[in-house]
């Protein structure tokens, strides 16, 4: 499989998960304020969702970008994250209709941590299969800030039991450190 395949199959599933995040905002019935204000937990939990996902897009396209080999294990290790992606739309869901409640909140973060999780674990496939001294092993290097980001949804999971508003935060936190763009892979790739 190519390098092009693949990243058009994974933009297609992002773009897919994203268009079913959105269909569950259900219009309300009724023209004023109050009633459009009542779907301000389903609004944010779909705005901070679709930045996790557009954050995942992004970042895919830059590792992508420095990938010339795809094999077996890269598309395994792809369809692995695409699985905890396509687990978004139902966490952000029932964390929208249940008011950030505990147990949303911190289903939230386990699908976050595992989509982590996933993204680590395709990072390492691919420095394995281009090498360590390879334009992406050296752009990627230990990924401080890939690790920082699940160390915050390992602490974000059990802080939702008693504050979920305070785990909210913490995802937020890991959404913004991600919303600055990261240069490793281009810096490494320029001539």
């Amino acid at each position: 499989m190519t390098k092009g395949r693949l990243e058009a199959f994974s933009d297609g599933v992002i773009a897919i998960l994203i268009t079913i995040m959105v269909l569950e905002l259900k219009v309300p019935h009724g023209a004023d304020w109050a009633t459009l204000l009542s779907l301000k937990d389903k609004f944010l939990s779909y705005a901070l969702s679709f930045v996790f996902l557009g954050i995942y897009w992004n970042n895919h396209h830059h590792l992508l970008q420095a990938t010339k080999i795809v094999d077996g294990r890269v598309l395994w290790a792809n369809l692995h994250l695409l699985f905890w992606l396509s687990l978004v739309s139902f966490a952000t869901g029932w964390m929208g209709e249940n008011h950030f409640a505990p147990r949303p909140v911190a289903l939230y973060g386990v699908v976050l941590l595992l989509s982590g999780v996933a993204y680590f674990i395709l990072s390492r496939v691919l420095i394995a299969a281009h090498g360590t001294d390879s334009h992406l092993g050296q752009a990627l290097g230990k990924d401080t800030k890939g690790i920082v980001s699940l160390v915050l949804y390992a602490i974000a999971i059990p802080v939702a039991f008693s504050l979920p508003l305070a785990s909210a935060a913490l995802y937020v936190a890991v959404a913004v450190m991600w919303l600055i763009p990261d240069r490793r892979i281009e810096k490494t790739m320029a001539p």
